[in-house]
């Protein structure tokens, strides 16, 4: 196998999830800041949509989508479970990913490409009006609120099991903290669990 690697949020979950798993997978650097894989033969052979990370499998096939490609690591991977090892762990891991993709990580990702991110995307994507960019970013901290609630009481998202859902949220909140959307004061129970999440080996891949 090889991994398309690159800066930002996406790659970094995958690459976690790869240490998570104990797994070695060899990665071929693409600029994403100059726009290699908008261009072919990037956007033509490895990934049309443009957008990375991509893992090659030794086929020749390639897999895109970061839990595409993290599902797929699970399957062939011998290391711990980290999406589940029961069809009810696989759900419950599988429900909070799809939470915090949909309600904090893409309006958090969009808030930054709408704003401090737009020179880089403005003619690559089309984006949300610079003057949505504030909204995003409050639907993703009010989220976030929300989840803080709900983390009173667990070490993990998921209650005592480390997951993908607590990859995807972390690689999204140490990208946020650098592009101005720090985790709010107030959330002590996610500020908690972030220092938890950081100390693992794995959040410096």
């Amino acid at each position: 196998m090889k991994l398309y690697n690159s800066v930002g949020p996406n790659p970094h979950v995958v690459r976690m999830f790869i240490a998570e798993k104990g797994m070695d997978v060899p990665r071929q650097e693409v600029d994403l800041m100059g726009g290699e894989n908008r261009r072919p033969p990037f956007n033509s052979t490895v990934n049309v949509s443009g957008q990375l990370p991509a893992l090659e499998l030794d086929n020749g096939q390639t897999i895109s989508e970061i839990t595409a490609i993290c599902e797929y690591l699970e399957e062939v991977g011998k290391g711990p479970a980290l999406i589940g090892s029961t069809p009810e762990e696989r759900a419950e891991t599988r429900m909070w990913v799809r939470r915090i993709d949909l309600n904090i990580c893409e309006p958090m990702a969009n808030g930054f490409r709408a704003a401090e991110g737009r020179a880089l995307f403005a003619n690559r994507i089309k984006l949300v009006g610079a003057d949505g960019a504030k909204e995003l970013k409050d639907i993703a901290r009010d989220r976030l609120i929300w989840l803080d609630g709900l983390l009173a009481g667990r070490t993990w998202v998921a209650g005592d099991r480390f997951t993908l859902a607590d990859i995807l949220l972390f690689a999204f909140l140490a990208f946020g903290a650098q592009v101005g959307q720090p985790i709010p004061g107030e959330a002590g129970n996610v500020l908690a669990w972030f220092e938890r999440t950081k100390a693992r080996p794995s959040a410096a891949a």
